[in-house]
């Protein structure tokens, strides 16, 4: 719980730091402390902790993490708004290591002064027996499991294995059936290692840096404003866009934020994609994070409001799993974009590496991601990275292996690049589907002839032309609806409204009211002007309801404007006598 905070910095760097000191003075064991640091960029130098107005304005946001031992270990990173290429990420990384140093210190301090002194857990006694026949039993059963097998394939192998175990626990050692499927677990995790440290093998038989197949496809639903299937081996995710005006977007109210988003990316991870049943509720933790991060990925390469005035949806739903869903799922929503015709400025791209021992994997997938120990996932475009998420379960990683696998994440990204290049070179043109969106800027003061008294000005022209109409306070208005030719009658009609009436501009005015000392024409919807009996020559007053019917169009030219905006006009048609 945030007990105080003061509007300038985020605190969850302060939490981090708050349960490690927490813990470490506990009897808890513990193997930190962990210390964090947030790190921006403001005026090309790095920065601690910045605050939320410095991150606005900085390409670079990241939280590292870790603890210390020989050197500092990186346990943890999560990155914020970042464009920076991979060079920049290793000199923030260098940046941030005396710092974190020393806030392990000073924990590590605290903890000599204050700490209490730590439970001892004592190590389960080897089973030397059962270890000893389930290995007889099952080794070469496992290796033939893990020996270049797709998931399908393997998934029935174990769950045959799964079976015999079971049913091998029962009869020989029904007692330790439990501790028999840890040490089952342990052997399975310790030769799948095996393969890949000593024999460069991995269970469906690729090589430490090789990418699954990729396949791309566009527009598999023909009537939505933009759609792609991206396709890993068995992982395989649909993206859905869709195009909503200004008046889409989602009203943020929050601690630390309040305001409007306008692009949104959601993540669905449903129980079929990985052959499981379970109950359907609401988004889990894990996809509102993957949604998040994809969304962290893409945003540097959405187009500004004002080049592209539309409420941008992405929906990603993964058809099936089988590893690294979420970079996939940054793929197939950067394709969805494109192929909907949303001017993105670069193609966006995403990987996931893992780690065996010291090895690095690329393009992880299910029992790597289970039994390794790193997740790294790693998404840019060309020439920046725009998203960065890392979580280990070791102690940490050393800094050269950090920079190998930002160096192999570049290489595979490249590839996965070159691939939705080709099928997509660039945005499309905008889909017909998706809703038109016009734009113009009036006067601000001109705001309240548009919405009219009680509003019914503005309720006519959306109740005529089945349009939106969004009014921003400086003046822009933004017109939204399905069809094209109704929302630019709808923006000829306000400019209409909205004109900026000079001296000398010539009219076909509709005549509205007869005055003792003039008439009142309407010059547009919504704007009245005085033709003062003054300057109507040749006629006489008695004689004005025969030549200025109610509704009758007459020309005339605005002669002067007063002091209170009130509009006096002039004839353009000179009248014989009349009468």
């Amino acid at each position: 719980t945030v007990l105080s905070w003061d509007g300038e910095n985020d605190p969850d760097v302060l939490g981090i730091l708050g349960s490690s000191v927490a813990v470490s003075l506990s009897e808890i064991p513990f193997l930190g402390p962990v210390s964090a640091i947030r790190v921006g960029e403001v005026n090309g130098n790095f920065v601690l902790f910045p605050t939320y107005q410095e991150r606005e304005n900085s390409n670079l946001d990241i939280v590292f993490s870790g603890t210390k031992r020989e050197q500092f270990l990186l346990n943890m990173i999560e990155t914020g708004y970042l464009e920076a290429p991979e060079e920049k990420i290793l000199e923030a990384f260098d940046f941030a290591i005396p710092f974190l140093e020393k806030i392990f210190e000073f924990q590590k301090e605290l903890q000599r002064k204050y700490g209490k002194e730590k439970i001892k857990i004592e190590k389960e006694p080897q089973d030397l027996e059962l270890e000893f026949a389930i290995k007889e039993e099952f080794e070469e059963k496992i290796r033939e499991v893990l020996e270049g097998k797709d998931k399908l394939e393997r998934t029935e192998f174990l769950a045959e294995l799964n079976n015999q175990l079971f049913e091998f626990l029962k009869f020989k050692f029904p007692e330790r059936i439990s501790k028999g499927v840890k040490i089952f677990k342990e052997l399975y995790k310790k030769i799948l290692k095996e393969n890949i440290l000593e024999r460069n093998f991995r269970p469906d038989g690729r090589k430490p840096e090789e990418l699954r197949e990729i396949e791309i496809e566009t527009s598999i639903l023909p009537r939505t404003h933009g759609s792609a299937l991206f396709s890993k081996g068995l992982t395989k995710v649909l993206s859905i866009l869709t195009l909503g005006g200004p008046n889409d977007v989602q009203l943020l109210e929050g601690m630390e934020i309040s305001g409007k988003k306008r692009f949104l990316h959601h993540y669905n991870f449903p129980p079929y994609c990985s052959g499981e049943i379970r109950h359907l509720k609401g988004p889990s933790r894990r996809e509102i994070g993957h949604g998040i991060l994809v969304e962290k990925a893409l945003t540097p390469v959405i187009p500004p409001f004002e080049e592209f005035p539309y409420t941008i949806r992405v929906v990603s739903e993964v058809l099936s799993s089988n590893g690294s869903t979420s970079m996939g799922a940054t793929c197939a929503a950067c394709l969805a974009l494109m192929d909907g015709g949303v001017p993105i400025k670069k193609t966006v791209a995403g990987i996931g590496l893992g780690m065996v021992g010291k090895k690095i994997l690329v393009d992880i997938q299910g029992p790597e991601d289970f039994f390794g120990e790193m997740d790294f996932k790693i998404a840019g475009t060309k020439d920046d990275l725009t998203a960065l998420q890392l979580d280990v379960k070791i102690l940490g990683i050393e800094r050269e292996i950090f920079k190998e696998c930002l160096e192999k994440g570049k290489k595979a990204r490249m590839e996965i690049l070159e691939k939705m290049e080709k099928v997509l070179p660039k945005p499309k043109e905008l889909s017909e589907f998706a809703p038109k969106v016009l734009s113009l800027k009036i006067n601000p003061e001109k705001i309240r002839d548009l919405i009219g008294p009680g509003g019914r000005v503005i309720q006519g022209i959306i109740s005529k032309f089945g349009v939106i109409i969004d009014i921003e306070e400086d003046g822009k208005i933004y017109v939204s609806g399905e069809n094209k030719e109704n929302v630019e009658k709808a923006l000829e009609f306000i400019k209409e409204i909205t004109r900026e009436v000079k001296i000398g501009d010539v009219f076909e005015a509709k005549v509205k009211r007869l005055m003792p000392f003039g008439i009142i024409f309407e010059i547009f919807p919504g704007q009245e002007a005085l033709l003062h009996s003054s300057k109507i020559k040749g006629i006489n007053k008695k004689d004005y309801k025969k030549i200025f019917k109610i509704g009758k169009n007459f020309l005339v030219r605005v002669d002067s404007i007063d002091e209170f905006g009130r509009i006096n006009l002039e004839m353009l048609k000179k009248f014989k006598k009349y009468g």
